[in-house]
């Protein structure tokens, strides 16, 4: 597995594995029927101090890690990060690696912290993950997540100063 910046050429490989994982409706905001330009910006298209990352794993991209200012001015010392893994390869630990590089890079690029609004509590791998790797979760926010199956669920808000 190799973790590198990501780059616009990636875009397709991500596009692939992403599509998929946004329709499902599972785990991300987003509706079914996303403008794939759109969900190209948020992932790809980055500017200082924002960043993004890919994971390949047999020399395929497999996995993409995105990190941006949680908040614009007074607030843009925090990070916020979004993290995919295609779910061929789950399991493989490319969520972790994402996790550690991301966490990393945001050190880096001179965050102070890291701050996700929004992990679905019945994701409950992503959970665990961000748990095992410091985060606390701060708050769960009840019934703020309409899942496809399992109606209104929770979300976690989750914090980790880096």
């Amino acid at each position: 597995m190799e973790i590198r910046d990501a780059r616009p050429e990636d875009w397709p490989a991500v596009w692939a594995f992403a599509r998929p994982v946004i329709e499902s409706g599972e785990h991300f905001v987003w509706e079914p029927g996303t403008p794939e330009d759109r969900l190209r910006a948020y992932w790809i298209e980055k500017e200082p101090p924002a960043s993004a990352l890919v994971a390949e794993v047999d020399g395929r991209v497999a996995g993409i890690a995105e990190i941006h200012p949680n908040q614009p001015g007074r607030g843009a010392h925090i990070a916020n990060a979004g993290f995919m893994v295609d779910p061929a390869v789950r399991g493989r630990g490319l969520g972790r690696a994402l996790g550690e590089a991301a966490l990393a890079r945001a050190k880096a690029d001179g965050f102070a912290a890291m701050q996700f609004n929004a992990v679905v509590a019945t994701n409950t791998a992503a959970v665990e993950l961000w748990h095992s790797l410091g985060f606390r979760t701060l708050a769960l926010l009840p019934a703020t997540f309409r899942h496809p199956s399992k109606g209104l669920v929770d979300m976690h808000l989750m914090f980790r100063e880096l």
